[in-house]
């Protein structure tokens, strides 16, 4: 039996959601909750009054406030963090310690080092917590690991992986501030990491696996960010992937997985239905004509994700099998060392961290 003085104990009908933040995610996230089974927005903050009153009416919440307005809500079970990244280790630990469950946008933070605190203050307030890879909760990604587990492609060599847009070149673009940690590799390179490690983990059959070599290369723009990078990633116990990522670059995002027996492609991994009207994964086997696998799109993805917070939440989950914190503290570092291999440091970096 749930205790009924933890969050998701509130509410024998809906999941209450605050949000931190006021930007395009915010807005996108918001609407999916609306459009949710069993989610209802009840409050945002903003740093900003005024920016919090205007998207408070936007979205339809009940209240609105600054952020620390929404993690003492006692009407919120929930709180998103949805704001830049050098922000998420203070609100998430925040909203952890006031005993609202979090989802914290991705990355979970600018470094490991500060991932853990959050992961830790999860642990410590037995809250659930989730990083929000929104293509993670969907079906085509559930399908993507059957089929590797099964061994239909055979033995796994070599896994690409590419998320690039372009964001225009306009400085003040937060993509392009180093304050807030821009640049390719936090704001896309996180997916085509995050995404190894789920195929990696897969193919080998555990939960979560590490990288034992990050070599990177990236070209950088006038702020001093990576406009577009590259790495190669090794696996324990392998297998090889080739990550790429750019904020000023409209590449092929999509993701290939080699095998010893076949080839399988995703053409739209990381959004589908948002970024590619269709989800569907072609498998072929060498000497074979190409398979198609078809996934229903009957709902936005996010509107995916928020179903499935609010389904973990009501199973009393910590960690997600979805992403679990082991997961992304592993992703983390590998986004450590692929800054490190290029030398991209921001200014909240200080002369104490590591990669680890």
């Amino acid at each position: 039996m749930l205790d009924p003085s933890r969050p998701e104990a509130a509410s024998d009908e809906v999941i209450r959601w605050g949000i931190l933040g006021t930007g395009k995610i915010a807005r996108i996230v918001a609407g999916a909750i609306a459009s949710s089974r069993d989610g209802i927005l009840v409050r945002v903050g903003s740093r900003d009054g005024e920016r919090a009153r205007s998207f408070a009416s936007e979205v339809q919440a009940t209240h609105h406030g600054g952020y620390d307005d929404v993690i003492a809500d006692p009407a919120v079970d929930i709180a998103y963090v949805a704001i830049p990244h050098p922000f998420h280790r203070e609100w998430a630990i925040g909203a952890a310690e006031a005993g609202k469950h979090v989802l914290c946008e991705k990355p979970i933070a600018v470094q490991q080092t500060d991932a853990a605190a959050i992961v830790d203050a999860a642990r410590r307030n037995d809250i659930f917590l989730l990083e929000a890879f929104a293509y993670r909760t969907h079906q085509q990604t559930y399908r993507l690991q059957e089929l590797l587990r099964v061994g239909r492609i055979g033995e796994i060599r070599m896994i690409d992986a590419v998320f690039g847009y372009d964001a225009g070149p306009e400085p003040a673009n937060y993509l392009m501030e180093r304050r807030l940690a821009g640049g390719g590799i936090l704001d896309v390179g996180c997916y085509t990491t995050s995404m190894a490690h789920l195929i990696a983990a897969a193919a080998a059959g555990v939960p979560v696996v590490d990288t034992t070599e990050v070599a990177g290369a990236a070209t950088f723009g006038p702020t001093g960010v990576d406009h577009s990078a590259s790495a190669t990633l090794l696996f324990e116990g392998g297998p090889l992937a080739r990550v790429a990522c750019s904020i000023q670059a409209n590449l092929d995002s999509s993701v290939r997985i080699v095998g010893s027996e076949g080839r399988i492609t995703v053409a739209s991994p990381w959004l589908p239905g948002r970024i590619g009207r269709e989800a569907t994964i072609v498998m072929e086997r060498w000497g074979s004509e190409p398979h198609v696998v078809e996934v229903p799109l009957d709902r936005d993805i996010y509107a995916v994700e928020v179903d499935a917070v609010n389904d973990s939440i009501r199973k009393g989950e910590r960690s997600s099998t979805m992403m679990s914190w082991e997961d992304s503290l592993a992703n983390m570092r590998t986004l450590d060392r692929w800054r490190a291999s290029i030398g991209l440091r921001y200014p909240d970096d200080g002369p104490d961290d590591r990669v680890v």
